[in-house]
């Protein structure tokens, strides 16, 4: 049987926790065919980035139509674009309907503090995505408001739904829910808080990346939104926990992707 094609345009983690090397592990992790599309290199390890450069905006466009050109690819994520420019040209294909089942993920900063991306270029893409997955920090920069409770998640989930996106996951994972990591669906007129048990690790890096592509996967293979959120929060529960012990690097390690653990 023919596997699905998912699509990441994101930038490249040298560490391989995140960015485009998580997407494809998740990809591959939940059964689904990666392609790419690199929007930068960074230089970067478990103890944070050491150095990034942004692709050109026309070899992204070449990539872009490269893959598309050959696969039937029935969703895409995206992750850090790096600048506005580079997000125009992923708009560009977006608006005509070349991205099918845009997933969100406004990589703005890393966990480790460096600063990927800029507002602008995220914004540009919103309006297109089918469900947009900011964290607290993130919805904070796009809202131009605090998100560091629960309550403020729904307001600014509702505020950034009215503001183009389709369905957006404000997700909690540093936000203190008396033992709980609560994230925030909002979309389609309704709310729904997502509960789990909160895992304590400091093996965290590319979770949010992790969880977006995770969401991607099951839109391809057919589910609505809630149940392919529904379905990333747990694999990303799982993988968080299997990496609880891990000694990858000397910083905020990455996650269990394949179930190895």
């Amino acid at each position: 049987m023919t596997p699905t094609t998912v699509l990441t345009i994101a930038g490249s983690d040298s560490g391989g926790g995140a960015g485009i090397q998580a997407d494809l592990k998740v990809f591959a992790a939940l059964g689904a065919y990666g392609t790419s599309v690199l929007t930068a290199v960074t230089a970067q390890n478990t103890r944070g980035v050491d150095a990034v450069l942004p692709l050109a905006p026309r070899t992204v466009t070449e990539q872009l139509d490269s893959v598309l050109g050959d696969f039937r690819v029935r969703a895409v994520k995206t992750g850090m674009l790096g600048t506005p420019a580079v997000a125009d040209a992923v708009a560009d294909a977006a608006r005509a309907g070349r991205l099918p089942h845009l997933v969100v993920d406004p990589v703005l900063v890393a966990t480790s503090g460096h600063r990927l991306g800029v507002v602008e270029a995220v914004e540009r893409l919103l309006p297109y995505a089918e469900v947009a997955t900011p964290n607290c920090a993130e919805a904070a920069a796009l809202t131009g408001r605090p998100v560091t409770t629960v309550e403020e998640m729904v307001a600014a989930a509702e505020a950034l739904v009215a503001g183009g996106p389709a369905h957006v996951v404000v997700t909690g994972g540093d936000v203190d829910a008396a033992g709980e990591a609560v994230d925030v669906l909002a979309g389609g007129g309704t709310v729904t808080l997502l509960r789990a048990p909160r895992v304590l690790t400091r093996h965290s890096h590319g979770t949010g990346c992790s969880f977006s592509a995770a969401i991607a996967v099951r839109l391809a293979a057919g589910d609505a939104v809630p149940a392919a959120v529904g379905a990333a929060k747990k694999y990303v529960t799982r993988a968080l926990t299997g990496a609880r012990n891990w000694e990858l690097g000397a910083g905020r390690g990455p996650l269990d992707h394949f179930g190895w653990s």
